[in-house]
């Protein structure tokens, strides 16, 4: 559906990675134009000229190419999908 291997976490994709070993992430909406500073990100689109609107944003390969920069966006994938969710990461008995 998103064109690469997709992540999930309580259901929810947090992120997919592309063919060409960028990201697509799933990212709070009130941080999203925020987050479209970062270096490689860009708006993410569903095709030509179709915006996937506030909280997609895709990541170029290059800008995730070492530990410190992949953790960053999972990190952020995570902080959404923790507001979406409720999830901790925690277990209960």
């Amino acid at each position: 559906m998103f064109g690469g291997r997709s992540l999930m976490v309580s259901e929810k994709m947090i992120v997919s990675v592309r063919k060409d070993g960028g990201l697509l992430v799933r990212v709070d909406a009130g941080r999203h134009d925020e987050l479209l500073g970062e270096p490689g990100a860009v708006q993410a689109q569903m095709g030509p000229g179709r915006d996937m609107g506030p909280g997609w944003i895709e990541v170029a390969a290059d800008a995730v190419s070492d530990d410190e920069q992949l953790s960053f966006w999972i990190g952020i994938a995570m902080d959404c999908n923790r507001a979406m969710t409720g999830w901790t990461g925690m277990s209960t008995p």
